[in-house]
């Protein structure tokens, strides 16, 4: 490697790492931040939620933007700009202004993290990019390995936001490194136009989508926001076919290894993004587990994930993506569906079996997914394929959330979250595992269906 390479991977390594620490870490933090403003399960929900809408609505109109005027500007826009909302957020003084500075710091992510792999792929040549791409999966894995654990120290000696101040700093290095040490700018479209009426009709409509459907079981009225984010989506898929230069090239969903590998990231996050979230939940209200003990449980998971992915990147290098990805989702499905069955008195020993298994699954399933989608398509689309891959992944984790809410407002309805509402979560969080196993089981059809990366299987 150059030293500039080196340097780009270690940026974008601990870019990809902030996410998952965050989202991890701040789980853990759930239940304070109800008790501290009052807030039931449903609105708490939206602490996390309400981020994952902004960064999903904006990741692609960002990925194109950095494809057109360079990506390094904007992945260091949005770095400053995570940063410096982290820090809003750990100052909020209620609920609701905590709720919209986390809005302002996903917009910021939205930046930074619809151009950071693209940035990886075009710094690094095919052949090395199962291998660096397993590494920065390493990265993601090992921020929720330490967010749990980070997050139950934090929150129970520190207080929550302690989390929001970790995180600032964090982004303020990366910043440093990417504006000081790297000096390449990367455009896929130089030169090309920005279709700024496409990216405002595209971010409006998938947050209204994606948000309407979080609430409508509460706000009988978020059913319009959900009708009209569709037909605005399906507004800007005609628009875009006949753009010259389109936010989403739709073309690109010709290509079957392309389409089929992001919807089966979107089933797979769709299944898996809110297990920490009720785990967390049942472990510190069912349970009674303090915020540290309950993150040592939940640190199962992301551990076999950070050790195993580099393997699996590497193995993607050697063999059919499709396979090892599809692999990992059959095993998340399994354990998706042996969480089914949580009880008050299910031994912790069996909770903790189950997560490496999830861990194992994703491990297999993440960066040879992530391989088959980057090497499907050529270097002038890195950047918007990148983000297109990042969006199935933020709209994945979104809808798990919003479908959790769902869930939460039809089993729990308003009540606060509490010792007294624990067979009312335990009863919720058994309908939602069961439902994304059945969802997880689906998208490993769209897995397999991928067809071949390559002609032959490689071996070297």
């Amino acid at each position: 490697m150059t030293s500039e390479q080196v340097d780009v991977l270690l940026a974008t390594c601990i870019a990809s790492f902030l996410p998952p620490f965050m989202s991890s870490s701040l789980n853990l933090a759930i239940p304070a931040i109800g008790v501290q403003f009052g807030a039931s399960a449903v609105v708490v929900n939206w602490v996390v939620t309400s981020y994952l809408i902004a960064s999903a609505a904006f990741l692609l109109p960002f990925g194109r933007l950095g494809d057109v005027v360079g990506r390094k500007r904007v992945f260091l826009t949005g770095m400053l700009a995570h940063a410096f909302f982290s820090i809003a957020s750990g100052l909020a003084t209620s609920v609701a202004s905590l709720i919209a500075f986390r809005v302002l710091q996903g917009i910021g992510g939205a930046m930074a993290f619809a151009t950071s792999v693209a940035i990886l792929t075009g710094a690094f040549p095919q052949e090395d990019r199962g291998r660096v791409l397993g590494i920065n999966s390493a990265a993601v894995y090992i921020g929720l390995s330490l967010g749990p654990v980070a997050g139950g120290l934090l929150t129970q000696h520190v207080g929550w936001r302690s989390i929001f101040f970790v995180n600032a700093v964090l982004g303020l290095v990366v910043a440093v490194v990417m504006m000081l040490r790297v000096k390449h700018e990367w455009r896929g479209s130089h030169g090309e136009s920005f279709d700024a009426t496409g990216a405002a009709l595209y971010t409006v409509s998938l947050a209204a989508l994606v948000g309407g459907f979080s609430t409508f079981k509460t706000f009988p009225a978020a059913r319009w926001p959900v009708l009209l984010g569709g037909a605005g989506l399906v507004a800007f898929a005609v628009r875009e076919l006949r753009a010259a230069h389109p936010i989403l090239d739709l073309r690109l969903f010709r290509n079957v290894v392309f389409a089929f590998s992001n919807v089966a990231a979107l089933a797979n996050y769709s299944s898996t993004f809110a297990v920490t979230f009720l785990l967390s939940l049942y472990l510190q209200t069912v349970r009674g587990l303090e915020p540290q003990t309950a993150g040592a449980i939940l640190l199962a998971q992301p551990v076999l994930m950070a050790l195993l992915s580099p393997l699996a990147g590497r193995l993607s290098d050697r063999i059919e993506p499709r396979l090892v990805a599809s692999l990992g989702m059959i095993l998340t499905s399994l354990a998706l569906a042996l969480f089914a069955r949580l009880g008050p008195s299910t031994p912790l020993l069996w909770v903790v079996a189950e997560l490496m298994l999830i861990g194992i699954g994703f491990a297999l399933f993440s960066s040879p997914n992530t391989n088959a989608v980057m090497s499907s398509i050529s270097g002038r689309h890195y950047g918007i394929g990148a983000a297109t891959l990042g969006t199935m992944r933020l709209v994945g984790q979104a809808l798990s959330m919003a479908f959790v809410a769902l869930v939460f407002a039809q089993f729990m309805g308003n009540a606060r979250i509490g010792r007294e509402t624990a067979p009312l979560l335990i009863a919720s969080s058994r309908f939602a595992f069961a439902f994304f196993a059945a969802l997880c089981g689906a998208g490993t059809l769209a897995s397999l269906a991928r067809g071949r990366l390559r002609p032959h299987t490689v071996r070297r």
